[in-house]
């Protein structure tokens, strides 16, 4: 199995590909605006024929964390590399961008304990818990394991620069 960055052309497979595991809560779903719009977050795996055969995001929050999502593959591929060729893509990608903590919620933690991740806790990681659980129907009664990848984060929220003085005349 062989990764690469996703592009725009790619955006109609990994929807199809996301929308095959939302509908029974496996994934968020996402609409197809929005993967269009976040196309650069993507990596997809494809096989000998170039066929887009998985996927995966990974949403940066800071140079404190970021989340490895929308890990998506296909039947027919199950068991063949792709999901962990594209996890360890994005792993590579958050290691290229310096940032040493990689979340993820899982209801299969079994695979990504396979690849380094470890449980976490949800009150580790507030910037994932304010961006989609709070919006989340299954809030209440999540059965997602979170996970981390290297340490778990320093700190949580960026921190602002201070804006500038200007004067206006």
């Amino acid at each position: 199995m062989r990764t690469r960055k996703a592009m725009l052309p790619d955006a109609a497979a990994i929807h199809a590909l996301i929308g095959q595991y939302s509908g029974d809560g496996t994934l968020l779903p996402r609409s197809f605006s929005d993967v269009c719009e976040n196309i650069r977050d993507f990596v997809v795996a494809h096989d000998s024929r170039r066929s887009i055969v998985g996927c995966g995001a990974l949403h940066i929050y800071g140079p404190h964390l970021c989340e490895v999502r929308s890990i998506a593959v296909t039947p027919a591929a199950h068991g063949r590399g792709a999901g962990q060729a594209v996890v360890r893509a994005l792993i590579k990608e958050a290691r290229h961008h310096r940032i040493d903590s990689i979340c993820l919620f899982t209801r299969i933690p079994e695979f990504f304990a396979q690849l380094g991740f470890s449980p976490g806790r949800p009150e580790d990681l507030p910037d994932k818990i304010f961006k989609d659980c709070l919006a989340c129907p299954r809030l209440h009664r999540c059965d997602e394991v979170p996970m981390v990848y290297g340490r778990p984060p320093a700190y949580t929220g960026v921190a602002l620069p201070r804006p500038a003085l200007v004067t206006l005349r």
